[in-house]
């Protein structure tokens, strides 16, 4: 039987610009910065590299989580 992945909602996926306009970042690269440099960023759960860009998507809820731990992302009351 053939491996199954992780399943997720597929409305949660987002891409960095959504996730640094989310987290109120005034440039996506700093998304990318942390991806890079930050071991507790969430892995995204799927690569897109065709073509000349390419493309990584994140599961909202893992950068939601990772966001709130790092005090990056605050309870709204």
């Amino acid at each position: 039987m053939p491996a199954v992945g992780r399943r997720v909602d597929v409305d949660q996926l987002v891409v960095a610009r959504t996730i640094a306009e989310r987290l109120g970042f005034k440039r996506v690269q700093l998304v990318h910065y942390y991806y890079r440099s930050d071991d507790t960023f969430p892995q995204p759960v799927f690569a897109v590299s065709e073509g000349v860009g390419g493309a990584l998507v994140w599961y909202w809820p893992d950068i939601e989580k990772w966001a709130r731990r790092t005090g990056r992302l605050l309870d709204e009351t």
